[in-house]
């Protein structure tokens, strides 16, 4: 059903040239509004010829410092700073992003599981079937902002697939090393088709992601990095010509290459750390203990590492069920 025409209809004019603000109007009729319609909010800039970006925040709707960087580049950019055409989508799901939720209030939908999406499905659905449909076949690059979210936290960290090809693994390296983040990996194993980066993969458009920090903030030292980053990318694919980046600060390369990188809880209850974030650990160090204060005579279940690496990411909220993710490693390369 990918294939079908997007019931979405846009307020902006693609191939118009200057700065437009409006909004992708996706119906939706319910009980107190019968011919309503969802507004997701999109800005374009477009002037003169050169190559086109797609750039979204608010996959996930607790993430904050993407929808915040990306709002203020709405803001400060104006036509005659761009060469090509510039694509934002600060709230990529509106109905989450609106809510501080990671899904939908609407239909419980994770954006970030629904590509390919259905032009006829709900409106998560709806949404990522545009998004990959109608505005990626557009674009020669894709850059999605993430970050922990409310229930995990990460350093400033910039993320991409591996390359097929020479030429495209060199253009990926060129993406992520002009971001400029302190911390970059490339994220192997197994491909979940359902994820922004596949879509984009299977358009032809290269792209990135971050994941730039989380825990339901906003940093001053993330936003900074963050504004820094787009601007320095959006500057090396000649979309922002008139941007002079500082000097480099170097990024670590790093990698995650399967589940044995991942800690789960075994177990249900409240979860004390051992190690905090950016920790140096080793396969078979104890991660840290589950409690069971509704037993307490019980003695905690203890979690512990199956690799070594560095925690590039770590729970937030103490209370853990089965399943949780408690951390995550990435390794140098």
């Amino acid at each position: 059903m990918s294939e079908a025409k997007s019931l979405i209809q846009s307020e902006i004019d693609y191939e118009l040239s200057g700065k437009q603000t409006g909004f992708l109007r996706l119906p939706y009729s319910v009980h107190r509004s019968a011919y309503g319609w969802i507004p997701v909010p999109i800005v374009m800039l477009k002037n003169g010829s050169g190559p086109t970006a797609l750039v979204m925040s608010g996959n996930h709707g607790d993430e904050y410092e993407g929808q915040v960087t990306l709002t203020k580049l709405c803001q400060n950019l104006d036509a005659d700073d761009i060469q090509g055409r510039l694509i934002i989508l600060p709230m990529a799901n509106y109905p989450a992003a609106h809510a501080g939720l990671r899904t939908s209030p609407f239909d419980a939908g994770n954006l970030n599981r629904s590509f390919p999406g259905d032009p006829g499905g709900n409106p998560t659905q709806m949404i990522a079937h545009y998004i990959e449909e109608i505005l990626m076949p557009m674009c020669d690059y894709f850059f999605d902002l993430h970050s922990g979210g409310s229930s995990l936290r990460y350093p400033a960290t910039v993320l991409r697939k591996r390359g097929d090809a020479g030429d495209q693994e060199a253009a990926l390296e060129a993406l992520q090393q002009s971001f400029d983040a302190p911390f970059g990996f490339i994220f192997g194993g197994r491909n979940d088709p359902r994820v922004s980066s596949a879509a984009a993969w299977r358009k032809g458009v290269l792209g990135l992601t971050t994941e730039l920090g989380g825990a339901g903030t906003v940093t001053p030292e993330i936003l900074a990095i963050a504004e820094r980053g787009v601007n320095r990318l959006l500057h090396h694919i000649g979309l922002l010509p008139g941007y002079e980046p500082d000097a480099t600060r170097g990024m670590r390369r790093m990698e995650l290459t399967g589940q044995d990188y991942f800690v789960y809880a075994r177990d249900e209850g409240l979860f004390e750390p051992y190690v905090d974030l950016l920790a140096e650990v080793k396969a078979g160090e104890p991660a840290g203990a589950i409690h069971h204060p509704e037993t307490p005579w019980v003695a905690p279940t203890i979690c512990h590492f199956e690799h070594d690496g560095l925690a590039i990411c770590q729970r937030i909220p103490a209370r853990v069920e089965l399943g949780d993710c408690l951390f995550h490693l990435a390794t140098d390369i």
